[in-house]
Parts: structure tokens; C-alpha cells; sequence
């Protein structure tokens, strides 16, 4: 069980920032146009980007373009797509794509198929497809039924169940997957990894943090291998505020001393 994280940690040594956006820097909506990050927020995600030599990456399920946008006018390292589209420090793009034809085939597959289920949504992501049905989830095991059939028919692509949603998407593709690639480079490489997410998406890329000995941490309730708990996406806001305001004092009066504290822990 993640034990609630109940105050921010003065971090020792060199840390590496990764954020989800949907449920752990903004609510959920029920149409996902209608998400926003404050602009307090994203001020303060800046500040500790520029702390901390740009070690700070946005890890979504959500497009590249989406998250540019959102993230408005900043600029950071992203993952899309659960990593199946990733943009290093240096803006070097790394994608995975899938023929063209295939993804014309499921695209009119699925589109046909969900006319039949009042109330799902289709979103095509390029090389990913997002199945949603938050307004109708009495459609949830037609739903699940519908991608399980697509994901047997091509060995190629696998499924990522989330929030009211699974999206069927390129196989080996994964938030933890998207970390690791980010840990082998700079300005992410030898620091310790921290994540903040809120889903089963985000699974993958606490397992990765674990293993790394970082700090996972499960935004919300619900089991998880997180090994950390903060309580809602406003928690999350006001960790970001506290330790980017805690690394500035730093760095203006201790020139980055020794002076640590510790994780405050809450059964």
C-alpha cells in the first residue's frame, strides 16, 4: 500500500522530473478539450525544469501536440502517446509508427464499430487508438471486446486499459519504457527518477522508477506499485509549488548545501 506522501522532500543530490497530465497536473473532464493547467502551475513546473539543468519531462497518453499545447509557452521534453512519439532536451524526435494502410484499416474498423455503441468516442492518435467511453459505461465490456478483437488480429499492437478508456497502441510501448529512454540521456542521466501519475498507464512507469530506486508516486486512490501517495491533483500542485520553492532557497542561501530533510511518511 503507497503511503501518503504528506509533506515535499528537500532532495539530496540530482533528481529527474516526470509528470503525467490527465488526473496529476489537471483534472479530469469529461471531454478531454476541456482540460487545463493553471498558469501558476506551469510557472512553477518552469521553475524547477530550469533548477534542476531541464530535467523535467511531461509523460502522457496524450499526443505531442496536445501536451505543446497545454503546456503553453512552455517547453519541454515530452512523451506522447505513451512513448510511442518522444521529443528529447535537444527537440530530436523519436517515433514509432505503424503502416499507414493498417492504421486506415482499424481507423474505418473502429469508427464503424463504435457507431453501434451510443455515446464512445473514437480518438485516433496517428500510430495509437483511444477508445473512450466515460459517457456511456454501460458500453465498457463491448467496448473491451471490441479491442481485444482488434489487438488478436495484429500481433503488432497490444492494449492499455486507462480511465474509461483502452487505447490499443504499438506493443512494447509503455510510460516506463518512455523513462528509461529519458534516463539514458542529459540531462536526465545518474539522477534518481521521480513520477507522479494517476492511472493504470502510469503503472509501467513506476515499476521503472522502482527499480531505479526513485520516488513513485500514485496520485488518487487505488492499488499500485507506487511506493508514495499524494491525495488529488491539487496535492500534486502544491508539492510542485512547495519543493520548487524549496530548491530556490537553495540555491540562493545554501549555494545547494547539505542541508536535507526527508520524506515525510502517513499510513
Amino acid at each position: 500500500m503507497a503511503d501518503l506522501l504528506t509533506a515535499p522532500p528537500v532532495l539530496p543530490g540530482k533528481f529527474a522530473f516526470f509528470f503525467d497530465l490527465d488526473g496529476t497536473l489537471a483534472g479530469i473532464k469529461p471531454h478531454p478539450d476541456q482540460v487545463v493547467i493553471p498558469d501558476t502551475v506551469l510557472e512553477n513546473l518552469q521553475q524547477l525544469s530550469q533548477m534542476n539543468e531541464g530535467a523535467l519531462a511531461l509523460i502522457s497518453g496524450r499526443s505531442m501536440a496536445e501536451l505543446d499545447m497545454l503546456a503553453s509557452p512552455c517547453h519541454f521534453p515530452l512523451a506522447g502517446v505513451h512513448g510511442a512519439e518522444r521529443r528529447d532536451i535537444h527537440d530530436q524526435l523519436h517515433i514509432v509508427s505503424l503502416p499507414s494502410a493498417l492504421i486506415q484499416t482499424l481507423h474505418r474498423q473502429l469508427a464503424s464499430a463504435l457507431e453501434a455503441l451510443p455515446g464512445t468516442e473514437l480518438e485516433a492518435k496517428s500510430m495509437a487508438f483511444a477508445l473512450h467511453y466515460r459517457q456511456a459505461p454501460h458500453h465498457e465490456a463491448a467496448v473491451f471486446a471490441l479491442a481485444r478483437s482488434v489487438a488478436e488480429a495484429h500481433p503488432q499492437l497490444a492494449l492499455q486499459p486507462g480511465k474509461c478508456v483502452v487505447e490499443i497502441k504499438p506493443e512494447g510501448i509503455n510510460k516506463g519504457a518512455a523513462i528509461a529512454a529519458f534516463m539514458a540521456e542529459m540531462p536526465f542521466k545518474g539522477r534518481t527518477p521521480l513520477f507522479f501519475g494517476d492511472d493504470l498507464t502510469d503503472e509501467a512507469g513506476f515499476n521503472v522508477v522502482n527499480q531505479a530506486g526513485g520516488i513513485a508516486v500514485k496520485v488518487g486512490p487505488g492499488d499500485t506499485c507506487a511506493r508514495w501517495r499524494l491525495e488529488n491533483v491539487a496535492s500534486v500542485w502544491q508539492w510542485i509549488a512547495d519543493i520548487a520553492n524549496q530548491q530556490l532557497q537553495q540555491i540562493a542561501f545554501n549555494n545547494g548545501g547539505n542541508h536535507y530533510g526527508s520524506l515525510s511518511r502517513r499510513l
